[in-house]
């Protein structure tokens, strides 16, 4: 372990054990049982770089060399966030609930008009008033062992959302789950939400990740999401944070069988973006469709690590990242299938795609097949390279100018994977935030009052 990974990786550590009874504070013992083993690996693994081949292509020792403030209680915010933050997806018509610095806001409106028998809020505040339910699912997909910002999470984590959705139940507005980052101090959070989906039920989650100021944050957000038999559910991650963000975003999920489940992360902008993807297809006869997208420029930086595990027979899991990629900006996809020995059948497909659009912009990408059975149907493929020039000669000698050519290129490059949201009042939304982010539109994609800068 290096100088700079060790100091900041002790820091972190120190942190916990000089606060142990204030993070214990109000939980569970089986939120608290987990954190001393969770700090422990933690410790030994370190803050990843590009040493640790999960992480070669994204080195974060550097996002947590900043003096960084960490929050074990939760603070009341000087303003209402309802009155300064609108989300602008008009026609969403969503079951709304924000997070503020990894806590559930205390001033959340309240949730009416769900589906008798679902339970939406605190975790905290959930696990407190049904402990065993929520330690039913709690920290059973998180990869403590083998991922360090996972171990972190669970040591530090205090606070995030819950979902339950009782069998037979369908929620027919999407749950759209706001994190903002709001504080006077540079501020690392940690958030952990869990989703437990029951048999033959079906609900649509929508996270939007913001900056609500211009200081520097770090956000490590996990999830948990558990579907049971039967069931179908949708996970979509809109990130739109500053330049001076980092944001760990993690998505576990186990699918029962005859699941259907999207997931997915459009990336408008941000810092350093980290998208962990872990999906255990684990009943039979199910699908998992997973995309990405990545509009990057200046020194942004965007790194999709997605790993399915098909371990039964006859399931389908789909797999479609792209990213456009501007001046200085670096981008990275890691994408693994792994195909178990008895998961004969399987149909497994993953394709990565990116446009560079400077000289100076770089992309990795690294997809991989292990297939240990031997009647299945996989492929995987990339591609790196810049606009099609026969293409954008097409539209110019049509009379329409480079510019708009080249944008009209950009888009429909997009378009592809943005076709895989199923919410339609979204998916138009986030085609004219594309759009406006391809012109070079940086100001926020909320009706936010406090307007910070995108730095």
């Amino acid at each position: 372990m290096n100088t700079v990974q060790y100091t900041a990786t002790q820091e972190l550590v120190d942190l916990y054990n000089g606060s142990k009874e204030v993070y214990a504070e109000d939980c569970p013992d089986f939120m608290n049982e987990k954190r001393e083993a969770a700090i422990n690996s933690f410790a030994e693994q370190g803050i990843p770089w590009r040493k640790v081949e999960d992480y070669k292509y994204t080195d974060l020792r550097q996002a947590f060399q900043n003096d960084f403030q960490v929050y074990p209680r939760y603070v009341k915010q000087k303003v209402d966030l309802h009155d300064i933050f609108n989300c602008d997806v008009p026609k969403l018509e969503a079951t709304v609930v924000l997070t503020v610095n990894g806590w559930y806001y205390q001033r959340n409106k309240l949730v009416e008009n769900l589906p008798e028998g679902v339970i939406l809020g605190s975790l905290q505040e959930v696990a407190n008033q049904h402990p065993e339910l929520v330690e039913k699912y709690y920290g059973k997909l998180a990869p403590v062992d083998t991922d360090p910002f996972a171990a972190l999470n669970t040591a530090l984590v205090k606070d995030g959302v819950f979902l339950y959705v009782p069998e037979n139940v369908t929620i027919e507005k999407p749950i759209q789950i706001i994190n903002l980052l709001n504080s006077t101090d540079n501020t690392f959070v940690n958030q952990r939400n869990i989703f437990a989906i029951g048999k033959n039920a079906e609900a649509k989650v929508v996270f939007c990740d913001h900056t609500l100021n211009d200081k520097y944050y770090a956000a490590n957000n996990l999830v948990e999401c558990f579907v049971d038999d039967d069931a179908r559910f949708s996970f979509y991650n809109i990130q739109n944070q500053h330049d001076e963000a980092t944001n760990i975003a993690s998505f576990y999920l186990d699918q029962g069988k005859n699941t259907v489940t999207n997931s997915g992360a459009v990336t408008l902008n941000g810092g350093i973006i980290r998208n962990n993807i872990g999906i255990d297809i684990s009943g039979e006869h199910s699908e998992a469709n997973v995309f990405g997208l990545s509009l990057l420029d200046g020194k942004q930086h965007a790194d999709n690590f997605i790993n399915i595990n098909h371990k039964v027979p006859e399931c389908v899991s789909n797999q479609l990242f792209k990213n456009i990629l501007d001046e200085e900006a670096t981008g990275a996809f890691s994408g693994r299938i792994h195909v178990y020995r008895d998961a004969q059948k399987t149909s497994a497909f993953q394709r990565n795609n990116n446009v560079l659009m400077c000289e100076r912009s770089t992309m990795n990408t690294k997809p991989q097949l292990v297939i240990d059975a031997d009647d299945v149907r996989c492929s995987h493929g990339a591609t790196i390279g810049r606009i099609d020039e026969d293409a954008l000669f097409y539209l110019r000698a049509r009379g329409i100018p480079e510019r708009e050519a080249r944008l009209m290129l950009m888009f429909a490059f997009a378009n592809e994977v943005l076709d895989g949201i199923s919410i339609e009042a979204l998916r138009g939304r986030i085609e004219e935030l594309v759009d406006r982010r391809l012109r070079g539109d940086l100001s926020p994609c909320n009706s936010c009052a406090v307007h910070c800068e995108q730095k």
